[in-house]
């Protein structure tokens, strides 16, 4: 993998590392004019940083749908939230296109333990849906479902593409996680948002930083050799 712009690598991650503590900072201490204008900036800049290092456009569409997502979350409201899910849905399906793309299936030896890992992360999905269904608001259980199917596939897909993107899966799991929780009306952590956004931050990083790693270890395939060049390999 060649970087695209490499003058822009640098920047752009240390742009990404530092609105990201500027805006957990602003969480703890409810400086609510500097959350709103960072959040919906944190996700394109990361997307910039994989394009600049050669990332496939379908990663940096994965992270900007995820901007989508955080942008309608912040507008309140249950449409708004159906929407930003919808999003942040899209955005999983280009990671699970990448992982199928890029990643690398289980070896033979090892088959037992991706199976063993698909059930426990059915068993996870199973028991969240169960425990939240009943203190979901009717319109949203659902949706919620749905979603959460869509988000643990991609959680369990990312094992494709190496420990930094399955650790990514399992953040993105409780980082909506929580806020299911907060939408069930269950007690809370204290400052809940700031661990909702430290989950997902940390989350989008590792998936993509996964993937970056999983194009880079890819084989690239031998260009066709073209008449002209079979015939000089046979002179």
């Amino acid at each position: 993998m060649t970087a695209r712009w490499p003058r822009a690598v640098s920047p752009l991650l240390w742009a990404f590392a530092l609105l990201s503590v500027v805006h957990l900072g602003a969480l703890l201490a409810g400086v609510l004019p500097v959350v709103q204008l960072t959040k919906p900036v944190l996700m394109p800049l990361l997307a910039g940083y994989a394009l600049a290092r050669g990332g496939p456009p379908l990663l940096s569409a994965a992270l900007l749908f995820g901007c989508g997502g955080d942008t309608f979350l912040q507008i309140g409201g249950d449409l708004a939230f159906l929407v930003g899910m919808g999003s942040f849905a899209a955005g999983h399906v280009c990671y699970l296109l990448l992982f199928a793309r890029y990643g690398a299936g289980p070896a033979a030896g090892r088959r037992g333990r991706a199976v063993a890992a698909g059930a426990g992360y059915a068993v996870l999905l199973t028991g969240t849906v169960v425990l939240l269904w009943p203190d979901l608001p009717a319109d949203l259980r659902i949706p919620v479902a749905g979603y959460s199917l869509l988000l643990t596939s991609m959680a369990f897909g990312a094992l494709r593409a190496g420990l930094w993107a399955a650790a990514g899966g399992l953040l993105f799991l409780l980082s909506d996680t929580l806020i299911a929780s907060g939408i069930a009306h269950w007690p809370q952590l204290p400052a809940p948002q700031f661990w909702i956004m430290l989950t997902y931050v940390a989350a989008q990083w590792a998936l993509a930083d996964g993937v970056l790693r999983s194009v880079s270890a890819a084989p690239r395939t031998a260009p066709a050799r073209t008449p002209e060049l079979r015939a000089a390999g046979t002179a």
